[in-house]
């Protein structure tokens, strides 16, 4: 098991390196593949107004001058010691973690992302629990009653949830249960309390945004833990715990779930990794200052170094998922450990 968990380690920090990478190839080497000049990378940071001579100066003094390897390596240098940029009328710094400095707010982009965490991360964390809770619930349910009432309304309902996107169903709750009309029970959007404030109103402030977008989760969930149930129950080992005369509800629990959980497990870690990197059409819908509505915000205003940040900073956050999920598959399926 210790090696198991070595390996997997030693692989997350090799694609966090494989990621930075890109990201800084997308952000950086593409560009300059494309034509764009030195100067006219660094014009992003000193304003398009700058004179010719401010524009070199700056590529000068922000190291766009130097080769490609020599600037990824200013870049991960920046990441794990901190950077300073010093870009002709003034010397920024950027203390580490430094994901990027924006010369448009004049602020270090780290500090900005740990002010939108906690809103991104109450978003996701919520509203996982309830898709999961809910989802694999109806998907056990329906597979246990295959083709009666139950099943055929919870599938349609998933197949609804599944194809209806979130800007629409989240715009219709907004309406139906928000905004002044006699069934206005819950908080409109734009408003979040931190839960260390008040956990009550932390709760009922998102608890709309929650169940919006667990319902476009759950819906597939539901559909997902279906098929999973479906193949499991008809194994030769669930019909060996029944011989055994175990309770129907430790067959179905314990043996016939937990066989099912794989790709559950699978699809949670990517889902709830992209999630906490930014709810972007969630955040945007209910006005949730967070990390997707930071991401929109910056690509708005054309501010590379807060994109290159939400971009990164999803990275991180999908690879940490699915390592976490890695580990759990030795939890789940001793086979994974054996192996």
């Amino acid at each position: 098991m210790v090696t198991y968990i070595i390996r997997r380690l030693i692989a997350a920090i090799l694609m966090l390196l494989i990621v930075s990478m890109v990201t800084f190839a997308i952000f950086f080497l593409v560009p300059r593949l494309a034509g764009a000049t030195p100067e006219g990378m660094a014009s992003r940071y000193v304003g398009r107004t700058a004179s010719e001579e401010t524009a070199k100066l700056a590529a000068e003094r922000l190291g766009f001058n130097d080769p490609v390897i020599v600037q990824y390596g200013n870049y991960v240098k920046g990441i794990v010691f901190g950077a300073e940029y010093d870009y002709g009328p003034g010397v920024e710094t950027c203390p580490a973690p430094c994901l990027g400095y924006s010369f448009i707010t004049r602020q270090p982009v780290w500090p900005d992302l740990l002010d939108r965490m906690p809103v991104t991360f109450s978003l996701a964390v919520g509203a996982a629990v309830i898709w999961v809770l809910v989802g694999v619930g109806i998907g056990v349910v329906s597979a246990l009653k295959r083709g009666s009432l139950f099943d055929r309304a919870a599938m349609t309902v998933a197949l609804a949830g599944v194809s209806l996107p979130i800007f629409f169903t989240g715009l219709i709750s907004l309406v139906a249960l928000s905004y002044g009309n006699p069934f206005s029970i819950f908080a409109q959007g734009g408003h979040y309390t931190p839960i260390t404030e008040n956990p009550i109103m932390w709760a009922y402030n998102l608890i709309l945004p929650w169940v919006t977008l667990a319902f476009l989760f759950a819906a597939g969930y539901a559909r997902l833990t279906r098929a999973g149930m479906l193949d499991t129950m008809n194994e030769d080992y669930i019909r060996t715990a029944r011989a055994k005369g175990l309770a129907e509800r430790v067959v179905v629990t314990k043996h016939g779930l937990r066989g099912a959980l794989t790709p559950i497990i699978t699809i949670f870690g990517l889902d709830f990794g992209l999630l906490i990197g930014g709810a972007v059409l969630t955040e945007s819908t209910y006005s949730l200052q967070g990390l997707g509505k930071y991401a929109v915000d910056a690509i708005t205003n054309n501010d590379l170094p807060k994109v290159m940040g939400v971009t990164l900073l999803t990275a991180v956050f999908v690879i940490v998922a699915n390592l976490i999920v890695d580990l759990l598959y030795a939890v789940v399926d001793p086979r994974v450990r054996l192996s």
